[in-house]
């Protein structure tokens, strides 16, 4: 009886075991990431306003279809990243994210920034020249400090009428994202 106790609790320790192992694997076998569907959009250093969602058509990276999304994809390895832009008066939010997806900043017009954006992303090694002022910088900036070199930056617009999302669209093309050397 203690025997087949010891052996049931052992194959339920085990399962566990293996349980836990598949699920942190898994997801470095997943060929399809946030990076790679990111990447396939053609957002490096340059912001590419994303199409309306239509409803009832396939949603893969389940965005909302009442907001106007721009991504754009940096790489500090290249040099400091900066996204510069007028923004509209309505709501609007920005977040960079690292190659996992994991949002590494996150802030919206309601923190006080106002229309005007000015973001400059940088590594921990430009950062410590920004600090011995090696890096040329304008007055205002907002600065971000990031883990990693690859990341995403993703800009949400929420347009109070559908009637002004072509208007939305075509401000944030006009945002200017990308390394500067």
């Amino acid at each position: 009886m203690i025997r087949t106790l010891l052996y049931l609790l052992a194959g339920v320790v085990l399962g566990g075991i293996i349980h836990i192992i598949v699920i942190l694997v898994l997801p470095l076998l997943a060929e399809e990431t946030v990076w790679s569907r990111v990447s396939a959009l053609g957002a490096r250093d340059g912001i590419v306003v994303l199409p309306a969602v239509e409803a009832g058509a396939p949603n893969p990276l389940g965005l909302d279809p009442e907001i106007v999304y721009g991504i754009c994809q940096v790489d500090l390895a290249d040099g400091p990243a900066f996204m510069t832009g007028v923004m509209p008066d309505a709501f609007w939010s920005i977040a960079v994210h690292d190659r996992d997806g994991k949002i590494v900043y996150s802030t919206t017009n309601r923190d006080g920034i106002g229309r005007t954006l000015t973001l400059g992303i940088f590594n921990a090694a430009q950062t410590r020249l920004l600090a011995q002022q090696e890096i040329e910088i304008e007055e205002g900036l907002l600065i971000v400090e990031a883990r990693t070199d690859p990341l995403f930056i993703v800009v949400r617009l929420a347009p109070a009428h559908q009637a002004m999302r072509q208007r939305y669209e075509a401000v944030l093309a006009g945002v200017k994202c990308g390394v500067r050397e």
